[in-house]
């Protein structure tokens, strides 16, 4: 039930029957406009756009901005709403808003920041319904509002033991005045019954079990046709020239359609190429096998990541652009007991969501809808609007569930491709899907990196300097023409704020040249910069004889509270640092609980060893201790996992084990056999027999996820989704050397430990 509502911080109305709420959230620009007294983000108060409804039969309805991908946000966010409402879990439901920023604020699903953002709104949201209800029953029977209270689905009022059900009072609740926010009375966190609470089922868990759930690829409407599409090969490629004769000829081929490429930078928009549109997707694709198409490959054609390893090398040994400096580094490098130095390199990645992107758009009336697996509805919305030029209030853009995003679809270059071909096809429905094939040949890659780090130790081991070299392709070589550096946003991602404090330390960001599509990846820099700088400090303990465990905790030194600007993020994450300082302190702790979980200092059988790492992303904490056992031919198991994170509070427990859980796995991937490579412009891994994912045979036996207390509800809560990743890479590597004394360096491993 969405309702266009007047500009006041909380309002409430009646529609169809019901109760309807709304809370004021965030415009974009609003996120960076910094943090009230009260700890709520400026801009929030006056844009009321997410809404609760009550029907008549007790349904609570709520209206989930934020897009589900399997990290549970469509249960999650309910929850908190369903606390501070009082609301029986059993009668509550959840509905999934259309793309529309005008309404709902920013519903881009990244950064780790759905619950981070909205925990307080939600909960205000559930408080003021709350108290509406308590008000419309009071009135009814002629009490003071004091003498009645909210519970378990109904009001009460103990002195005459009359209740009435939330149903029975949704109307009048709708009239009654909503409450000023300074009014609003909030749950004592010693009673929530719901948030931090084990066991709460996930609201499509029987949907999903048993296949009801409508994804991407799910979406039909009648009369739809289906589309593939052929693209170039090479980043920058383009159609000189195609012949569709046999095309055509394959039953059920309609149209072929020639997409033109897009401009550089080409942000979402599509590669390019020639759509096969057809009535059904077999069809399609053995009609795109059929065409004949000469390509002019671009300037790109002469990637090669052999050869680009090498030019990235190349810059990390020279001087780059100075992005953090303290001290004199060169100066104390030179008196120095002992110099170590070390370079890492992390090829691409792709992100392979299980369901690759699919997308159906029709086009009737002057309006045009689409039914999309799309982390950022609004930035679909508004790409289609300019692209179909078509007013962007006759674009409605339906979000599906995602099988999967990991920030792949967060970019609807996809969804484009369907409306043009349905453009094409006078306004028809048209499908676009994308096979595995094309994922992993055309997609938003991670950004290749070599990370060179040089330290200086004094005689007792402890790092008097510190230069670190980060060089990669930036994210915004797709936004803007050829940059040559890092942003702020990935500089930010553990490299400058690198929380040691050390007297000399210089940071560098080299230049380099983006030859691919780069994109967000779950976690995005956080995993070339914490794979570096873990890996090094392993490398610095034991060139100091020393414990890694112990070693790191001594680097990051006594608990302080830093803030990231001092250390030049000026990012932080997109949070206000006053608010999201660093907390070393929370950092030692992960450490320690990950290193007490797994059993750190125990004697270990030969071909066995132990490996730690910790990371500060998304505002959390998170560290892992892993357990590495070579076979006799070098093959490596994982005994045992434990992972730590402290995020704050905790809203929903199991889905933060759940996170923590699927990172261990995906993160196990990376390091062991994830890659994508290029070959004269083109990648050379087709599906996952090249690209390999975690399979069950190298997935860690026992994964121990150990969640840091806080019952402070007043403390921000800190990201889940991403910051499990970084530290799994590091800590095998680190492990592999207790094991072997093979010093692990680049990524993908693979055979690295039997050669």
């Amino acid at each position: 039930m969405i309702v266009n509502l007047s500009r006041r911080g909380l309002l409430g109305g009646l529609a169809g029957g019901g109760l309807v709420l709304g809370i004021g959230l965030p415009r974009v620009e609003a996120q960076q406009a910094g943090f009230g007294a009260d700890g709520m983000p400026n801009g929030w108060r006056d844009d009321p756009r997410l809404f609760i409804a009550i029907a008549e039969d007790g349904i609570v309805t709520v209206t989930c901005h934020r897009q589900e991908m399997g990290q549970g946000v469509r249960t999650s966010i309910p929850m908190v709403v369903a606390e501070e409402l009082e609301a029986d879990w059993s009668k509550v439901r959840v509905t999934q808003a259309d793309g529309d920023e005008g309404r709902f604020g920013n519903q881009d699903t990244d950064g780790s920041r759905s619950l981070r953002h909205f925990f307080m709104p939600m909960r205000r949201a559930g408080a003021a319904a709350r108290t509406m209800l308590e008000a419309a029953a009071a009135k009814q029977w002629g009490v003071p509002v004091a003498e009645v209270r909210a519970a378990n689905h109904q009001v009460l009022h103990e002195k005459s033991g009359r209740a009435l059900g939330y149903g029975a009072l949704a109307k009048a609740a709708a009239d009654m005045p909503v409450p000023d926010r300074a009014t609003v009375r909030l749950k004592d966190p010693a009673n929530f019954r719901l948030i931090g609470k084990e066991g709460t089922e996930l609201l499509d868990n029987r949907d999903i079990t048993t296949g009801k759930a409508i994804y991407g690829i799910d979406a039909r409407v009648e009369g739809m046709f289906y589309a593939v599409v052929a693209r170039p090969p090479v980043f920058g490629g383009k159609v000189t020239s195609f012949d569709a004769a046999e095309t055509m000829k394959v039953p059920g081929v309609v149209k072929v359609v020639a997409i033109d490429p897009p401009a550089i930078p080409s942000e979402f928009q599509p590669l390019g190429g020639i759509a096969v549109i057809a009535r059904n997707t077999w069809a399609a694709m053995q009609g795109r096998d059929k065409l004949k198409i000469s390509w002019d490959d671009g300037p790109h054609a002469v990637y090669s990541s052999d050869t680009y390893r090498a030019q990235l090398q190349e810059a990390a040994r020279k001087p780059g652009k100075v992005v953090r400096t303290a001290g004199d580094v060169d100066r104390a490098m030179a008196g120095a007991a002992k110099r170590v130095e070390a370079e890492y390199y992390i090829p691409h990645l792709a992100q392979t969501p299980l369901e690759p992107p699919a997308a159906l758009v029709r086009i009737a009336g002057g309006r045009c809808e689409a039914w999309a697996c799309t982390q950022a509805p609004q930035a679909t919305r508004t790409r289609l609007a300019q692209r179909l030029n078509i007013p962007e209030d006759k674009v409605t853009v339906h979000v599906t569930l995602l099988g999967g995003g990991f920030g792949r679809k967060s970019k609807p270059d996809f969804v484009l491709e369907a409306g043009l071909c349905s453009q094409a096809m006078d306004g028809a429905p048209v499908k676009m899907t994308w096979t595995r094939e094309d994922d992993l040949h055309h997609g938003y890659y991670h950004t290749v990196s070599v990370e060179r780090i040089e330290a200086g130790l004094d005689a007792a081991g402890k790092p008097v300097a510190w230069l670190h070299r980060s060089v990669a392709p930036t994210i915004g070589s797709i936004f803007a023409p050829d940059p040559k550096h890092e942003l702020p946003v990935e500089l930010g991602m553990g490299l400058v704020n690198t929380p040691f404090p050390l007297p000399n330390i210089r940071i560098e960001n080299p230049e380099a040249q983006a030859h691919a599509r780069i994109g967000w990846f779950r976690s995005v820099s956080n995993i070339p910069h914490a794979f570096a700088i873990q890996s090094f400090v392993a490398e610095l303990a034991h060139a100091a004889g020393k414990d890694p465990k112990d070693y790191l905790l001594e680097l990051i030194g006594a608990p302080r509270v830093v803030d990231p600007t001092t250390l030049g993020d000026v990012w932080n994450h997109g949070e206000d640092p006053k608010r999201y300082p660093i907390d070393t302190g929370r950092l030692r702790r992960v450490i320690e609980t990950a290193a007490g979980g797994i059993g750190w200092g125990r004697a270990m059988p030969q071909g066995s060893g132990l490996g730690i790492a910790g990371h500060y992303s998304f505002v959390s904490y998170v560290a892992a201790a892993i357990e590495v056992k070579l076979g006799s031919r070098g093959e490596l198991s994982f005994p045992r996992v434990d992972i730590a994170i402290d995020c704050g509070p905790q809203v929903n427990p199991e889905r933060i084990r759940s996170q923590m859980e699927g990172a261990v796995v995906m993160g196990t991937g990376l390091a062991l056999s994830a890659e994508i490579s290029f070959k004269d412009g083109r990648v050379q891994q087709n599906n996952f027999d090249a690209y390999e994912l975690t399979r069950i045979d190298t997935a860690p036996r026992e994964i121990h996820v150990h969640l840091l207390p806080s019952r402070d509800y007043n403390q921000p809560l800190g990201g889940v989704g991403e910051p499990g990743v970084p530290p799994i890479a590091p800590a095998i590597a680190n492990a592999i050397f207790a094991a072997s004394g093979k010093r692990i360096r680049q990524l993908p491993i693979r055979d690295q430990v039997t050669t």
